[in-house]
């Protein structure tokens, strides 16, 4: 094949196609410069502990609604789920639906007393009515975790992304992205805390929207308006006919599978609220109010979003060829810049050239806002919880506490850029699917029973928190996605024993029932007056921050 002839993401690969190359770096660069600008102005704004945590709770429902969607929609949603529908139709669409329910639960149970409850970080609601070191030192390692996970995931994706679309092939070129993409994340955070990070998320929500919204259009154009027309076209050129439209291709062929997508969904939807860098976000706001509003404008936002992968995944499986597709990436994840490119006048056009690095660049924005996002969750969490409340017992200063979390945020962003490196080449999606469940399993639970059981108990809400941890990640690391797969991270190997690929449908009610269990066996009395106060407080924001 000539090489004008393959898809830009491959000629690029390939070395070829300078100016091309060209342009994605100069609209990556336009980016970058922007959004630290951005951060610097806010950084000057950044006084105190409240500044830097919460954005000195300034931000008004739409403006956190918008941060909450830039923050939400991730790799995963940008990239994975298009490239799921793209390779198994319908079931690759479950994965939308699962995203978007699980702001229900978010909504119905935990924005409003969350925000009314806490101070900065979800160890705040716990040790209001329990005792604080033990407490405050689980939501911390739990926080941290999760967000490493999750942080560990975005890394390899940008990683994967800007390498394959720069043209980098070098291993040493590899880890240059990976540890600049550490560097800026850093920046982010330390320089802009939680108003320069609000502002990023808030620019890449819009951007995002906006490029998903031109893909759409063209894409509907391209079929006139017809839905059933896209559908039908995607069927037919995805070589699977009716099935592809039918539940079943990918979770439909054995019992397991089934199993395995109940497990999935259980910790998609649950996991969502109890993701660390979600839950900060509601405290960016003044009032319980503004904080449901912000998760009413986020559902809408979202709902949008996701609603319009319909036309990224099935339009890649209409206009490419899947071996084309899992040619460039395994996991399918670069379907929407090759829907792009296919879009935009095809490989070698300057509308494919153009449109291609319009959405890289919103791929790579996508990324580096939820990336400063689970830094600010994590950093805040260690500052805040352990550092102040654990180490220094609540003697530090506020300029204290924030020099712990900007330092954390340095430390925390090493751990990332190291392990980024070394999981370059791993299964990201099976990373995501890992945060997600642990945050269902331990962060959720405990959360829900503090704010909802009065005989909830120290012992529970460390048996939870912890129990919930080992649980998910023993299950992970002896499950289909690390061995035993050629999909897995390590393919070579083969030590799973456990047959599911996600935990949650065994280590999500373990962490309910180890909360429970470990209530009842304490011999802690339940503080029923601090029981009573937060429950007025959770509900009615009496007292709230």
């Amino acid at each position: 094949m000539n090489l004008t002839q393959q898809p830009l993401v491959q000629q690029l690969a390939a070395g070829g196609a300078g100016e091309h190359r060209a342009l994605i770096i100069t609209l990556f660069a336009a980016f970058v410069a922007a959004t630290l600008g951005i951060t610097v102005w806010a950084g000057r704004q950044t006084k105190g502990a409240e500044d830097f945590y919460a954005g000195g709770r300034q931000f008004t429902g739409f403006q956190n609604g918008l941060a909450i969607s830039g923050d939400y929609m991730s790799a995963a949603s940008f990239l994975g789920i298009a490239g799921a529908i793209a390779l198994f139709g319908y079931d690759g669409f479950l994965y939308s639906i699962g995203f978007l329910v699980a702001w229900l639960v978010a909504l119905l149970l935990v924005a409003e007393p969350l925000r009314n409850s806490g101070r900065f970080t979800m160890g705040d609601v716990l040790a209001y009515r329990m005792r604080q070191r033990p407490v405050r030192t689980a939501a911390g390692t739990s926080t941290i975790i999760v967000s490493i996970f999750y942080l560990l995931a975005q890394m390899a994706g940008a990683g994967a992304l800007v390498t394959l679309l720069l043209g980098i092939t070098s291993e040493a070129g590899k880890i240059l992205v990976v540890v600049l993409v550490g560097i800026v994340m850093i920046l982010y955070v330390t320089i802009g805390g939680m108003k320069g990070t609000t502002w990023v998320q808030m620019v890449k929500a819009v951007l995002l929207i906006a490029g998903t919204l031109l893909i759409t259009f063209l894409v509907a154009l391209k079929f006139h308006f017809n839905l059933s027309d896209l559908l039908g076209a995607a069927a037919e050129n995805s070589g699977k006919g009716a099935a592809f439209l039918e539940p079943g291709l990918k979770y439909g062929a054995t019992a397991t599978s089934k199993i395995d997508f109940i497990s999935l969904g259980l910790a998609l939807v649950l996991g969502t609220a109890g993701l660390p860098h979600i839950l900060i976000r509601f405290y960016t706001v003044p009032t319980a109010k503004a904080a449901r509003k912000s998760v009413n404008w986020a559902i809408g936002i979202i709902g949008v979003f996701y609603l319009m992968t319909i036309a990224l995944g099935f339009g890649a499986a209409a206009l490419i060829k899947p071996e084309t597709i899992t040619a460039s990436n395994k996991a399918g994840n670069t379907a929407a810049p090759l829907l792009a490119e296919a879009i935009g006048g095809g490989a070698g056009s300057t509308g494919g050239a153009i449109l291609l690095a319009v959405i890289s660049a919103v791929a790579f924005a996508t990324i580096l806002a939820v990336v400063a996002g689970l830094t600010l969750a994590s950093s805040s969490s260690f500052a805040h919880d352990l550092y102040v409340n654990v180490l220094r017992k609540g003697k530090a200063t506020e300029k204290e506490e924030v020099g712990a979390a900007r330092w954390a945020t340095v430390g925390i962003g090493a751990v990332a850029i190291v392990l980024g490196v070394f999981a370059r080449g791993l299964n990201v999606a099976g990373l995501v699917a890992l945060a997600f469940a642990v945050a269902a399993s331990a962060n959720l639970p405990t959360l829900l029973y503090s704010l909802f059981w009065k005989r909830f108990t120290t012992r529970g809400a460390l048996w939870s928190i912890y129990g919930g941890l080992a649980s998910s990640v023993f299950l992970v690391l002896f499950s289909p996605v690390v061995s035993g797969k050629e999909t897995s991270m390590f393919p070579a190997a083969d030590f799973a024993f456990f047959p599911l690929e996600n935990p949650g449908l065994i280590s999500i009610p373990l962490g309910f029932l180890l909360g429970w269990l470990g209530s009842l066996l304490s011999k802690e009395e339940p503080d029923a007056a601090k029981y009573a106060e937060l429950e007025v407080r959770s509900l009615t924001g009496t007292g709230a921050h």
